[in-house]
This record gives C-alpha cells, sequence and structure tokens, in this order.
C-alpha cells in the first residue's frame, strides 16, 4: 500500500534541503530552493509533538516521509514538502507544461470540471469530495455521485459508498487530500476496471509517477508568490489560487 508514497519520496534528491515550513490555519507549505510546495490547512496549530523534531536545515526527503504519518497535521507536511520538490516551476516546464511567469488565478483551461465536460457528457462520473460549483457544472450534463466523508450536502455518499460506486464509473475525480489521509491507493484500485481518473486540488503531486498508479490527469498548483502563499497558509487571509497558476497534466504529455 505504501509503493506510492516511497516512490514520491525516492524520486526527492538526499541534497535537497528544507528552507522553510509551517502548518497554519490556511494552509501548509515547504520550501526548499526555488521549489514551495502547498498542502491542506492544519486542524491544530503545527508545533504538535510529533513534530517536535522536524526542522529547517533537515533533508527535503525526510521530512517527505511525514506523508506516511497518521497524524495528518504531519503528513500534511510530507505531501507539501513533495510538492515543494515535483511542484516547482522548472521540473514543470520540463515536463512540458506551459507555465507563465505572471500569476493566473482565473485561468479555467486547467479546471478539470469544466475542460472534461464535453467527454462527461451522459456518463457515470463520481467525484471524491463535494468540489465546489459542481452541483452547477457537472449535475446537469451527467450521471454525478458525490462522496463526501468530512461536509457531506444533502444527496452525498458516505466514503464506504465509493466501493460501489467507482467501479461502475467512466469517470472519477479524486481530491488530492486524500493523499494525506491514506485513501488514494484504495480509490485507484477501484479505479482498475477502466475509469477516467483524475486527481484535483493543490496537495497534488505533478508527476508522471501518479499517470504509473493509474491517474491519467493531475489538475495540480504550482506557486508563484511565495510570500503571499505563506501568508495564507499562516492564516492573514486570502485564496491559496490567487497566488500561482492552476495546471492538468496529462498521461499523454509523458516524456
Amino acid at each position: 500500500m505504501w509503493e506510492l508514497y516511497d516512490e514520491l519520496i525516492a524520486g526527492i534528491p538526499p541534497e535537497a534541503i528544507v528552507d522553510d515550513m509551517a502548518c497554519g490555519v490556511g494552509g501548509t507549505y515547504v520550501c526548499s530552493g526555488a521549489g514551495i510546495g502547498v498542502s491542506n490547512k492544519a486542524d491544530e496549530t503545527w508545533r504538535a509533538p510529533e513534530m517536535t523534531n522536524k526542522s529547517i536545515g533537515m533533508p527535503l526527503r525526510e521530512l517527505a516521509e511525514c506523508a506516511k504519518s497518521w497524524s495528518f497535521e504531519e503528513a500534511n507536511l510530507g505531501i507539501a514538502a513533495i510538492n515543494a520538490w515535483y511542484n516547482d516551476i522548472t521540473r514543470l516546464r520540463a515536463l512540458g507544461l506551459n507555465i507563465s511567469d505572471a500569476v493566473q488565478a482565473e485561468d479555467r483551461s486547467a479546471d478539470p470540471f469544466i475542460t472534461l465536460q464535453r467527454e462527461m457528457k451522459g456518463k457515470n462520473v463520481t467525484t471524491i469530495g463535494h468540489f465546489p460549483y459542481i452541483d452547477q457544472l457537472l449535475a446537469p450534463i451527467c450521471n454525478l455521485s458525490v462522496v463526501e466523508k468530512f461536509y457531506p450536502q444533502e444527496g452525498d455518499y458516505p466514503e464506504q459508498a465509493a466501493d460501489y460506486l467507482i467501479p461502475n464509473s467512466e469517470y472519477v475525480l479524486i481530491a488530492s487530500f486524500t493523499l494525506v489521509e491514506k485513501s488514494l491507493p484504495r480509490f485507484l484500485k477501484l479505479c482498475a476496471s477502466g475509469a477516467h481518473v483524475t486527481i484535483v486540488g493543490m496537495a497534488a503531486p505533478v508527476t508522471p509517477i501518479l499517470h504509473r498508479y493509474g491517474v491519467n490527469d493531475i489538475a495540480g498548483f504550482v506557486v508563484k508568490n511565495i510570500d503571499a502563499a505563506k501568508n495564507i497558509c499562516l492564516g492573514y487571509g486570502g485564496n491559496i489560487h490567487s497566488t500561482g497558476q492552476k495546471i492538468n497534466y496529462r498521461a499523454e504529455n509523458i516524456r
């Protein structure tokens, strides 16, 4: 079950160092060199007992090991460390992605809930997570089932329903937070019958490694304004997507 995590961690070179990091009420960030990775917000302050041995100056790969922690606050740091390596602008451009120099907060060209609409029309679609605006964007055009564990709305399914819904779905869109809570490997196995799989969210590492585990599209995020992203994670207000660019890395882009 740890193969995906181990491969992501092993891809980080041992010489990469943690330059800055924090878990805040607005999110989690880790900086290493020119790269910054973000993940979801912490439930508590970042100085939890599990993190007393985690410090600036440690190897980035060692901090990335926290992705396997069952403390989700610590796991957020681990995923942010992974993203600090893979979601670096230079490495993303090397994959063939069109990463501009400017912030593109309102660019919807990489939003899978818009770009996949034509393909999903009339199909069975399951989302893991009740994403914003999917009731308006997807429900009118497809047979939509929403699995929501934390904040279910009327009509949403509990997480256990995924075992029944995903095998009958042609498109599955999975929140990147599932990497933090360790449920992503199970969901990917449920998709093995041939569903088109998209991982969505700022915590998604944009790397061909995920394609090898059955992911077709990675709808992730690259930070460009590092200082603004730090302030948002620390709770000074704002939307993290105002600090960079949404990106979509499709399997056919593999080099």
